[in-house]
């Protein structure tokens, strides 16, 4: 992607998008998504999100996603204060929407004019807590959406984890299995900057130029971020980049699961893995991998940390990482 970065680099070109780099990213964005696709380059993943719910939804209308979902704790009330949408969080077991976990947040008619009335739902793909839907499972979210008049969001920051997790293609656990828009994730996958705003057809992204414009996501310079989107879809090196960080955390799961006293929190699906400790070794392996320490999240006399594989992971960091919870097992036991 650096590579490709500089490659861009060289002559002069039109500015906005008006660049072979961008017209080949809308080419890929077929071949990959479908004929009716449309893709717009974006700086980076909340602005992707925020500029893809306002094309969804108006000002006065809300979206649906789980309480552990990214554009609710994650995002700084962008999607409230930007887009101007409520978010009706749903409690999950698992980080996962289902319709029958959805409808519970349906507005009933004749609470009206005095709600929100849903438009969206929102679904991160991989989640946030490391699970993976199926397609069958994003196409039943799909079919309630539709049914109920919504439309469905993917948040694919994790989008080419998820893919590689179920060795399948990113079209087949998003758009193509019913969803309706995708903030396509690249930043997770090794870009230096940049993300998209995928649409199944040419409907919804009609006029997605402006709104991406007054969302504050407009590059001049859009050939450098294409140019990795690009980089990442052509040949699938998406595919390698997110199956070599799945691995990690696969590798890293198994460490765990060796050690006494250490538990997984959760099955590993894609590239995020939870270890459960005690609190006080929990507290002090945090501390230990200081200047990188993890997230501990402290729950009475247990402790839970989220640890996250990458695309530059290697054997020797999460060995490393092994090492001092070992060095903690007198304290586990």
């Amino acid at each position: 992607m650096l590579e490709a970065i500089a490659e861009a680099n060289q002559g002069h070109v039109g500015s906005y998008g008006a660049d072979p780099k961008t017209e080949r990213f809308g080419e890929l964005i077929r071949a990959e998504f479908g004929p009716k696709a449309t893709g717009f380059p974006m700086l980076n993943g909340t602005g992707a999100n925020v500029a893809a719910l306002r094309a969804m939804a108006r000002p006065h209308q809300a979206v649906i996603c789980a309480s552990t979902a990214h554009i609710s704790i994650d995002e700084t009330a962008a999607p409230e204060a930007i887009a101007g949408l409520k978010l009706l969080n749903v409690d999950t077991p698992d980080g996962k929407l289902t319709p029958d976990l959805a409808a519970a947040r349906l507005a009933d008619p004749a609470d009206l004019p005095h709600v929100a009335w849903p438009a969206v739902v929102s679904v991160a793909q991989a989640t946030e807590v490391g699970t993976v839907y199926s397609p069958e499972e994003i196409g039943a979210l799909a079919d309630f959406a539709h049914e109920n008049e919504m439309l469905l969001h993917v948040d694919g920051a994790r989008l080419a984890n998820a893919a590689a997790s179920q060795d399948l293609g990113l079209n087949e656990i998003s758009l193509g299995a019913g969803a309706d828009v995708l903030s396509l994730g690249a930043n997770k996958n090794g870009a230096v900057f940049g993300e998209a705003v995928v649409f199944a057809g040419p409907e919804l992204a009609r006029g997605f130029e402006v709104l991406r414009k007054g969302s504050l996501q407009l590059a001049s310079k859009m050939r450098f971020v294409s140019a990795q989107l690009n980089a990442q879809l052509e040949d699938e090196l998406w595919r390698e980049i997110a199956g070599h960080s799945n691995a990690m955390a696969r590798l890293l799961a198994d460490g765990i699961e060796w050690t006494d006293g250490a538990d997984l929190g959760q099955p590993v699906e894609a590239n995020i893995v939870f270890l459960s400790l005690p609190i006080e070794p929990a507290r002090k392996l945090v501390e230990a991998c200081a200047p990188h320490s993890p997230l501990l999240f402290e729950a009475g006399e247990a402790g839970v940390i989220r640890l996250v594989s990458s695309w530059d992971t290697q054997p020797e960091d999460v060995d490393r990482f092994l090492g001092l919870l070992r060095d903690a097992e007198p304290e586990i036991n």
